[in-house]
This record gives C-alpha cells, sequence and structure tokens, in this order.
C-alpha cells in the first residue's frame, strides 16, 4: 500500500518542478521585462509619481493586479523574501502532499485528510513568513538609531535629506541598507521624499518609523531644525529600547512558567506511555475521557491566554 502511494507523489512532485522550471525559463524574464517597459512608458507620459515610481515594486508582488492582495504582499515584503508566486505556490503544494500522508495515518486517505494537510500547509507557511518578517523587523528597530545619526551627521555638515538617505544606503548593513537604498532609487525616478519615506514603512512595518515619518512631514511642511529633530528621536527610541528589553527580563520568569505549565502534561503523558504502556488502557474507552481531554484542553487555552496577557505589554 505504501508504493501505491509512493508513486503518484513522486508523479504530482516531478510534475511541480517541472511548472516551475518552464515559468523560470520562459515566463519570467518577459514578467520582468514588463515591469520595466511599464516604468519607463509611465515615465515618458508624465503620469502620476507615484504610480511611476512603484511601478516595479508593485510587480515584484504576489498579485499585483489583484487590490485584495495588498495586504498579503506588504506582510511578505516585510518579510525581506521574495518568494514569488509560484514558488508559493510551490511550497504549499509540496507541503500539503507530506502532511498529506501524515494526516492520512491519523484520519484516513481522504477529503478530511487533505483538508487537513492543505490547511496545515497554510499555516506552517505563514508561521515561517511571520517568524521571517518578525526576525527581520527586529534587526530593522536595532539599527534604526545608529541609522539616524547617520542622517543627522549628514545633515549637519550640509547634505539635503535625499543624499543623506543615500548615504545610509551606502553605509548601514542589511535589511536598513537594502530598504533606504530602494528609498533613494524611488526618490531619483521621481518621487517625492514624504512619499518615499511612507512606502518604507510599507515594506518594513516597524512602528518607530511612523515616528520619523511625521518627523520628515512636519519638516517639510513647517520647516525647523530637522537634525535636531532626529537626533531627539534617535535617543526615543533607544530608551523605548532599553525599556522594552527591561520589561522582557522583568517578564521571563512569567513566560517560561507558561511555557513549562503548556507542556507537562504532554511530557507526562509521553512518559507515562513509554514507561508502562497499558496504564491508560483501562480508561481510554471509557465515557468519561473525552469529556475530561476537552476541558483540559479549553483550560489549558484559557491558562496560556491570560499568562499571555500578564507577560505581554503594549508601550
Amino acid at each position: 500500500m505504501p508504493e501505491l502511494w509512493l508513486v503518484p507523489g513522486l508523479v504530482f512532485g516531478a510534475v511541480l518542478l517541472g511548472v516551475e522550471a518552464i515559468y523560470w525559463l520562459v515566463f519570467q524574464p518577459r514578467h520582468i521585462n514588463r515591469a520595466v517597459e511599464r516604468r519607463l512608458q509611465a515615465s515618458r507620459q508624465g503620469c502620476d509619481e507615484a504610480e511611476a515610481s512603484t511601478a516595479l515594486r508593485d510587480a515584484a508582488g504576489l498579485l499585483e493586479s489583484a487590490p485584495v492582495f495588498r495586504g498579503l504582499n506588504d506582510f511578505i515584503a516585510q518579510s525581506g523574501l521574495r518568494p514569488g508566486s509560484n514558488r508559493l505556490l510551490l511550497a504549499v503544494g509540496g507541503l500539503s502532499l507530506s502532511l498529506f500522508f501524515v494526516w492520512g495515518l491519523l484520519l484516513g486517505r481522504g477529503a478530511g485528510a487533505a483538508a487537513a494537510a492543505f490547511a496545515s500547509a497554510l499555516l506552517l507557511v505563514f508561521l515561517f513568513f511571520r517568524n521571517a518578517r518578525r526576525r527581520r523587523i527586529a534587526r530593522f528597530a536595532e539599527l534604526l538609531p545608529d541609522t539616524l545619526d547617520v542622517i543627522v551627521r549628514a545633515v549637519r555638515v550640509g547634505y539635503p535629506l535625499p543624499t543623506a538617505i543615500d548615504l545610509v544606503a551606502r553605509e548601514m548593513p542589511d535589511p536598513v541598507g537594502s530598504e533606504f537604498r530602494a528609498v533613494a532609487e524611488e526618490i531619483a525616478f521621481g518621487q517625492d521624499v514624504r512619499s518615499a519615506i511612507e512606502n518604507l514603512y510599507r515594506r518594513v512595518g516597524q512602528d518607530d518609523l511612523l515616528f520619523f515619518i511625521v518627523a520628515v512631514n512636519v519638516q517639510y511642511q513647517t520647516g525647523g531644525n530637522l537634525a535636531e529633530i532626529l537626533s531627539g528621536l534617535a535617543r526615543l527610541i533607544r530608551q523605548r529600547a532599553r525599556l522594552r528589553l527591561k520589561i522582557s527580563a522583568l517578564s521571563a520568569e512569567g513566560r517560561v512558567s507558561a511555557l513549562v505549565l503548556s507542556v507537562m502534561p504532554f511530557i507526562l503523558f509521553i512518559g507515562i506511555s513509554l514507561i508502562s504502556p497499558g496504564y491508560f488502557g483501562e480508561v481510554r474507552h471509557h465515557p468519561l475521557v473525552a469529556p475530561a481531554l476537552v476541558y483540559a484542553a479549553i483550560s489549558l487555552l484559557v491558562g496560556n491566554i491570560v499568562m499571555y496577557r500578564m507577560v505581554n505589554f503594549k508601550f
């Protein structure tokens, strides 16, 4: 029986890889060329600056022609990964196929196992992108105060803000360098500085960038000493980072307690089953077992929610 399922699985994987290879050899170069032609045509026709400068960036999205996917495009862009729609579908399909065999052992090979495998694949892909997004935003937040200091020093010696942004793109490591390089390119393509910085927040999603956007907008609308504003902003972000680390240290005990209390029932169940395999056999089919397990699962979920709210703070 396993051999009968292995052959369709291998055929399915081979077809997916073949479709991916054909796409990258035939269609992807045409897609890139169309995006470049679209950007150049927009520039020649003198259309709206925002439309012209975002033509190439939108073409890198999952489905740029569908506005409903804009939030998903931003979420994937904030992770720093550029998988493309075909690679993303290939990943979901491969995971679904692999998880189908796992769920088939529990639910039987049928529609239920297929639905569970597809849902599990989507969840795993989402968790992967969310983890990559979280790590990238944390790295960006770590480098943001030094980035503002570079801009402050450049502005104080007489450089205009676009030149200071280009200096950040050349001097700072990723992800700051690559994102500010995109800002500098948008400005070079004709986008105004304020819109380019707002697009930076859309691509990164780091909350402290909102302060930077407000500072630049205020300086462009009412004037003022941008260097002093950004210098104070850098100090504020550093103080917020120190406060965040202090809160994390004080709440570490609560997080560890929540983790231990959550995994301990499963560890005890596995350990007792290994030591005495027949220990739970006598009560496995008792009518009160199912309600007791449901009550335990609900209690565990409620306890985790309460402990999560106790050790996580928004400030």
